[in-house]
């Protein structure tokens, strides 16, 4: 059964992916690409999905659920594309490896100028705009809600960590809701903190236990877990399993990490989130299949507006 539920989940996003539209924008010069999956009645709540680095906005519509969740739930989805397939994030001393977008690229301006679009056009809610990514898309993300809080709602980092760099910067205009996907596994963004495989930070990554702590304070909770809870093993043959830790943060400030156990450097998906799966799975890890990433951010998000 699980394969049919697979290939449903497939071909849902394929044929979401059909009623989606590919557009540009001007960004200081420079045009910008983006897909936009307009929904059935408008202004519909907005989600920005930020693709990983190598990745295009066209992986995040043909591998992840967002397309049909999206369409279930009747919110508009984004999913811009960044230069050189990379986001321009905080971490301006990531090495010679990150080969990241061209010098002065703004992905913030040009993040912060599709929202407004999209506002102005009729397709959003301004007062429900939220953003989610996925590895360097996370680190965007985080990037995001430190820069132009007041733009979203809530956001969702899923296999990232904080850098020193990052935290320093951050600043947010007000606190915001966040949630963080990360796998105890991931040999590219080290649950324990440092460099990782692919040194994609020179200075090392933090733990996702200090960046849960940073979000935690930010955001003005208390310290530590308020319940840490072990979800179903829905999927016994993908060799990890999932617990949802929570905070005591005040009304509207949550942070809530969702820690894979065993989990590789992968979004936890019903269907398989690369071409070749297995090669993926020697190089990333294990996908987790107990959750959905998609189906589980935008429940989270969904309780803010």
């Amino acid at each position: 059964m699980r394969w049919r539920m697979r290939i449903g989940v497939l071909i849902a996003a394929l044929a979401a992916a059909q009623a989606a539209s590919a557009d540009t924008i001007d960004v200081g010069g420079t045009m910008r690409s983006y897909t936009v999956q307009l929904p059935a009645k408008r202004p519909a709540p907005l989600v920005v999905v930020l693709h990983g680095k190598t990745q295009r906005g066209a992986d995040m519509i043909t591998r992840t659920a967002w397309p049909q969740v999206a369409k279930r739930e009747g919110f508009a989805v984004a999913f811009p594309d960044g230069l050189n397939h990379a986001w321009a994030d905080a971490r301006t001393r990531a090495g010679p490896e990150l080969r990241g977008p061209p010098p002065g690229t703004d992905d913030v301006a040009f993040i912060a100028k599709l929202v407004d679009k999209l506002v102005a056009d009729g397709t959003a809610d301004a007062k429900r705009v939220y953003v989610a990514g996925i590895s360097n898309g996370g680190a965007m993300a985080m990037t995001l809600v430190c820069a132009r809080a007041d733009l979203f709602i809530a956001g969702a980092s899923v296999i990232m960590n904080l850098t020193e760099e990052t935290a320093v910067t951050c600043h947010p205009s007000r606190p915001l809701p966040i949630l963080i996907m990360n796998g105890t596994a991931d040999p590219l963004i080290p649950y324990e903190g440092g460099r990782g495989s692919s040194y994609f930070a020179t200075d090392g990554f933090w733990s996702t236990e200090e960046t849960l702590a940073f979000w935690r304070k930010l955001n003005g909770c208390e310290a530590g877990d308020a319940d840490a809870t072990d979800l179903p093993d829905k999927s016994p043959d993908d060799r990890s399993t999932v617990t949802r830790i929570t905070s005591r943060c005040p009304d509207g400030h949550d942070v809530v990490l969702y820690r894979v156990n065993g989990g590789g450097h992968r979004m936890p998906g019903f269907a398989p989130d690369a071409r070749f799966p297995r090669v993926a799975t020697g190089l990333l890890g294990p996908q987790n299949g107990d959750i959905d990433g998609a189906e589980t951010i935008w429940a989270f998000f969904s309780r803010f507006h």
